[in-house]
């Protein structure tokens, strides 16, 4: 199986590279995409590599997308081609799992009203204007949607999907 991660500079670090590289152990095949070419670096300066243009990414090739927290959410939302990616999954009830901010891509995407989902706390209000039914919990699945609110949160996040994509 393959995951697309879809983020930009200003990611939470743990939140991309503690499901990046559990994925990877757990036998997945990793593409990281972003606008921008090269690497993107976290809040905290890790970096990691870039290797599909958002553009170039077709969503059919992709079993699982996760979308990291930090203040990348807020740039990646304002890619047309990332809110189309997010669409395609939830159309076609692939697995997605969004961690802290990464709620916003799916906000924005037009794709979680009516849904029960969770987030970084200064997220929920965002969150609950935009019909998602919210919930203060370490993980919430939502059908094909596992969400968590921050690193933390992640040995939850991570059982949880891993458990959606039948690992």
């Amino acid at each position: 199986m393959k995951a697309l991660f879809i983020s930009a500079d200003g990611f939470e670090d743990l939140e991309l590279l503690v499901p990046f590289y559990r994925l990877k152990e757990a036998g997945l095949d990793i593409d990281v995409a972003s606008a921008q070419s090269g690497a993107i670096k976290g809040k905290h300066g890790y970096e990691i590599s870039v290797n599909r243009a958002l553009d170039s990414v077709n969503p059919d090739e992709y079993g699982l997308l996760v979308l990291p927290g930090g203040k990348a959410p807020q740039k990646v939302r304002q890619e047309p081609k990332a809110l189309e990616i997010a669409r395609s999954f939830f159309e076609r009830k692939k697995p997605v799992a969004a961690i802290c901010h990464g709620p916003q891509i799916l906000i924005s995407a037009g794709v979680i009203r009516g849904r029960r989902a969770t987030c970084y706390k200064e997220v929920a209000g965002e969150l609950r204007e935009a019909g998602v039914q919210y919930e203060d919990s370490p993980v919430v699945v939502d059908g094909n949607l596992v969400t968590s609110r921050e690193p933390a949160d992640l040995p939850d996040f991570l059982r949880e999907t891993l458990k959606l994509i039948g690992m």
